[in-house]
């Protein structure tokens, strides 16, 4: 099973940077004034992660059938490695954060002139990808810059829970398989009671906020300034998230195991 935790992992990973590297597409949107186009390449991420779960999700599910078959497997450690992927990932993204502004603000520019998405892969070439290092920037982050940036304390503690909670869902629910053995399919597919309240918590509280933030920035140069800093804020607390989802992840799993023996 070793192999298939390092392409868990390593997925856990891509998946965990594709989505958090969806700021520095609304950034990259912002600083050039078009964020309508920097939205719509959105698709492009959720491609990426949609694609990278489509592998990782079946393999992860695997691990609590091996358990079933082999009593002494740790299949919670096994599941905390794959929450310390996901941390790994959103640091990652945060490294990578600041390249990958530039690089969507250059694919931005040529997705006007090509038109469409398939034009614009079309029209790639050897030269073009060779000139990406040019795009290569080292992040910068000192704790001062963040001190004043207007940004509410329970929003950035929201969305370290709703992060944990999407972080965790799946995975508690896998375990809750495991705990209740007769139960195993249901408790399987039970990971939405967790993952609702995220959603519920991302729709009334952290998308709106969020896109008052990114509008104030388009309309004040000021805040389209900080709006970067505010973004690797918000990465941040991400990596938090994903490290609260380590505490969660077996009263989580005893929660939806309460919940799937009153159904």
């Amino acid at each position: 099973m070793t192999n298939s935790l390092i392409v868990v992992f390593i997925l856990t990973m891509i998946i965990h940077t594709a989505e958090t590297l969806s700021y520095s597409v609304r950034y990259a949107g912002v600083k050039l004034n078009k964020i309508a186009v920097a939205l719509s390449l959105t698709g492009i991420i959720v491609l990426v992660s949609r694609t990278a779960n489509l592998i990782q999700a079946p393999l992860t599910a695997k691990f609590v059938d091996y358990a079933k078959l082999h009593p002494t497997f740790d299949l919670l450690g096994h599941l905390r490695i794959i929450l310390f992927a996901a941390s790994i990932g959103t640091i990652m993204a945060i490294i990578l954060f600041p390249t990958f502004v530039n690089l969507f603000g250059r694919i931005i520019a040529k997705l006007e002139i090509a038109g469409s998405i398939p034009r614009l892969v079309s029209s790639v070439t050897i030269g073009q990808l060779k000139n990406t290092k040019h795009y290569l920037k080292r992040p910068s982050l000192r704790l001062q810059q963040f001190r004043v940036l207007g940004i509410p304390k329970r929003f950035i503690l929201l969305n370290v829970i709703v992060t944990a909670f999407y972080t965790v869902g799946v995975l508690s629910s896998l375990y809750a398989a495991h705990l209740l053995p007769a139960f195993s399919t249901t408790a399987s597919q039970a990971s939405g009671i967790i993952n609702g309240v995220a959603t519920i918590l991302l729709t009334i509280f952290i998308d709106p906020q969020l896109g008052l933030i990114t509008d104030k920035a388009l309309r004040d140069e000021q805040s389209r300034q900080q709006l970067g800093k505010i973004y690797t804020l918000l990465m941040t607390s991400r990596f938090l998230g994903t490290l609260l989802a380590q505490a969660l992840i077996v009263p989580a799993a005893y929660f939806i195991s309460w919940v799937v023996g009153l159904i």
